[in-house]
């Protein structure tokens, strides 16, 4: 059974959608240490008169283990080395109304990628449908339920075309720094605040280790497959900006060895498909505020 979203029209004050994924990928961490713990006051010390107030609890300074950030480069490393793939992305997301209500939307994503340019992503939710075509040359959008489609320039490889989408339209693809930590020069500058290794964990029947880290405005946590091939099987991330908490979650599942053409990344209009204008609205080269 399928359902339908209908939120009425200015409900919606915020999503997860910006997915911060690519701290994964953070190279300036400052590690801290945890503040000492004041030693507790003595019963036979305090003054017969009075009782002494309870110490304060000790400061703890966030900390990043050298560990979990190792594993997320050998993470990284590994999906250097894949030179396509082909990813499904089961999601739920968090829709915040202007009340604080959460709305949780589902969806799926499909991926056939290819390094270091192509890609076609089907996405649908209960709310939408969308398909992003990318062959190295153009990117194409398209609502097929709807009948358009928009196809503007774009440069030579993924990481720079998500970065134009971005800046000059606006388009956020999902989940689209898995591109990223497969592009050896697509590593940001974000610093992390804490991270550490929470424990084993079995998703979607794979054995994984769970990591959980902490950034500005954002709690995050990755399940990484145990073994020689170290792909992300889970992300959750929560939005901290906002009281509500929001989160978004994807189950992810593999094909590191998958048969791709060129022709999958072509599209080729319906006869019933109407072709539109994409739109730029925000100027070239800056990217003018995060991915909401």
């Amino acid at each position: 059974m399928t359902t339908r979203i209908q939120i009425p029209a200015g409900k919606v004050r915020s999503t997860t959608a910006r997915v911060v994924a690519a701290a994964l990928l953070s190279v300036g961490l400052v590690a801290a240490t945890l503040a000492a713990t004041a030693p507790a006051t003595s019963a036979a010390a305090e003054p017969t008169a009075h009782k002494a107030a309870k110490p304060a609890p000790p400061a703890i300074v966030e900390q990043v283990d050298p560990k979990s950030v190792e594993a997320l480069r050998r993470m990284s490393a590994y999906l250097q080395s894949l030179s396509a793939f082909e990813l499904t992305s089961q999601t739920s997301l968090d829709l915040v109304l202007h009340d604080g209500q959460k709305v949780l939307v589902d969806g799926v994503a499909r991926y056939k990628v290819r390094r270091p340019a192509g890609f076609v992503i089907d996405v649908e939710s209960n709310m939408k449908t969308r398909r992003f075509f990318y062959d190295g040359k153009q990117f194409t959008i398209v609502a097929p339920k709807l009948g358009y489609f928009a196809t503007v320039a774009a440069p030579p490889t993924n990481r720079e075309a998500l970065e134009v989408l971005w800046t000059r339209y606006r388009v956020a693809l999902p989940l689209e720094d898995l591109f990223r930590w497969s592009d050896p020069s697509g590593a940001r500058d974000v610093s992390l605040e804490s991270g550490f290794r929470a424990g084993t964990a079995i998703v979607d029947g794979v054995e994984t280790e769970q990591y959980v880290f902490r950034e500005p405005g954002f709690d995050w946590q990755v399940w990484i497959q145990t073994g020689d091939q170290p792909l992300p099987r889970k992300i959750v991330i929560v939005d901290l900006s906002d009281p509500a908490r929001p989160a978004y979650t994807a189950r992810l599942t593999w094909n590191v060895t998958p048969t791709i053409t060129a022709d999958d990344f072509t599209f080729r209009p319906g006869k019933d498909a109407h072709l539109v204008h994409l739109g730029v609205v925000a100027p070239q080269g800056g990217r003018g505020g995060s991915r909401e």
